[in-house]
């Protein structure tokens, strides 16, 4: 099964996953790379499943070059990004910024350079004539000013995205963007190479049926995000929600 470096929602997807498996007796291997190259090695067979396709948007592009890959199932709806601040901020549109401009200090508070989120919000920057700037950090570096803010209620925006353990801990609301630069919300799908649904049916049908609601993916990556051992914290919330993953599995042997 294959990860990416950073991305948390699909990471601990696999995971809790791949401790389920192994009550049922499967030997499961995770390992991580960038998002095409596991799109590409699962094309050439090398990796079975990849549980963080986001779907239209962000990775319809990336999928289309590779013929020997399809979805399994859908495990997440109403994936989005964008720009994020305190509910107890009281506006609710890209378009009220710049009204707001002092109480933000005329700062967005970003991730990494060169991640389509940085570029995302340099267009949005431009496409609403924003009077702000794009300060570039880290995912970590970023929560860190927002956990700041929210503890002292002061007015704060940055670009996230939801599954994300922010959104577990802190109480968010994504900015309206009624020009759809962010574009519309997403769902992540679980990809597996050719063949997988005949040489693994039973787990081919659990993934086909395993679907993370939004609070419960919420919960997970909050958990995860504060572990010290993520495996071990996935097998201690496999078992919390042992009934969930059983029903999964049930469905996928009846199936």
């Amino acid at each position: 099964m294959g990860m990416v470096e950073g991305w948390a929602e699909g990471n601990a997807m696999t995971l809790v996953t791949q401790a389920f498996f192994a009550q049922k007796g499967y030997h499961v291997v995770t390992h991580k790379a960038a998002p095409n190259l596991l799109l590409a090695s699962m094309d050439n067979g090398d990796t079975d499943v990849f549980m963080n396709v986001w779907l239209p948007t962000t990775h319809g592009d990336k999928i289309k070059p590779f013929k020997n890959i399809s979805s399994a199932g859908m495990n997440y709806q109403g994936a989005q990004l964008g720009l994020v601040v305190p509910t107890y901020v009281d506006i609710n549109s890209i378009e009220e910024l710049n009204g707001n401009r002092a109480k933000f200090d005329g700062k967005i508070i970003g991730i990494e350079r060169g991640s389509g989120m940085a570029t995302y919000t340099d267009t949005v920057i431009m496409d609403y004539h924003l009077q702000y700037k794009q300060l570039n950090s880290s995912m970590i570096a970023m929560a860190s000013e927002l956990q700041k803010a929210v503890h002292e209620k002061q007015w704060i925006v940055v670009t996230a995205w939801q599954p994300h353990w922010l959104f577990g801990r802190f109480d968010l609301k994504f900015l309206e963007d009624p020009k759809k630069v962010y574009g519309d919300a997403e769902h992540i799908e679980t990809f597996v190479r050719k063949d997988f649904d005949q040489d693994f049916p039973a787990l081919y049908h659990y993934f086909q049926q395993a679907f993370f609601e939004k609070e419960l993916l919420n919960d997970l990556l909050t958990k995860m995000e504060d572990s010290k051992n993520k495996k071990e914290t996935a097998k201690e919330w496999v078992e919390e929600h042992q009934e969930l993953f059983n029903s999964w599995w049930d469905e996928a042997i009846t199936s």
